[in-house]
């Protein structure tokens, strides 16, 4: 079902990362590491990383300030996607989606399923985009973490993948700006 058009050239694009946690460092940020390596063994561009508390109006800002940058076209968080009060990146950055991306949550928690059981419906990893820049919200975990890039990110970033991916529809997310209207 898929595959990878290798006359296709890979077109490497800029990802920011984002880490919601109240305890972690960049020392101790696993999460954080882990998609770092994914995306630079990918051959992507890492544009920025940074580390916020559970705190809405500074993950909502952060990203904000992201998706304004014409250098970053992908934001990744991890953090924040659970029960707790604390957790509260869905409720931060879900207002700011002009799209939803349903088919990323159910598509994460199919994968998650294989690996951690009903464990997985502990977790609100969401996607979206906002100002043409694809924002993929993730759990905490190192796990949760590979289990979203080497399952579903790395494939949608490459141009080669088939029959169709991320990075051909990234010209084309702001159209409606282009004619105006909504």
């Amino acid at each position: 079902m898929n595959r990878s058009d290798e006359t296709r050239s890979f077109i490497p694009v800029g990802i920011a990362v984002l880490t919601v946690s109240d305890t972690r460092t960049p020392a101790d940020d696993k999460s954080g590491d882990t998609l770092v390596s994914r995306i630079a063994e990918a051959g992507h561009d890492l544009k920025a990383r940074a580390i916020v508390p559970d705190d809405k109006d500074r993950i909502a800002g952060k990203v904000r300030e992201w998706t304004l940058d014409p250098d970053i076209d992908v934001v990744i968080t991890t953090g924040g996607t659970g029960f707790t009060g604390r957790d509260v990146t869905p409720e931060a950055l879900e207002p700011l989606f002009e799209k939803r991306m349903d088919g990323f949550s159910e598509v994460f928690h199919r994968i998650s399923y294989d690996k951690i059981g009903t464990s997985t419906i502990q977790s609100r990893a969401t996607g979206g985009v906002a100002n043409a820049t694809f924002i993929f919200v993730l759990p905490g975990s190192p796990g949760a973490c590979k289990d979203a890039w080497d399952g579903i990110l790395k494939a949608q970033l490459d141009y080669r993948h088939m029959p169709c991916n991320f990075i051909e529809i990234m010209p084309r997310l702001d159209e409606h700006l282009k004619r105006g209207g909504k």
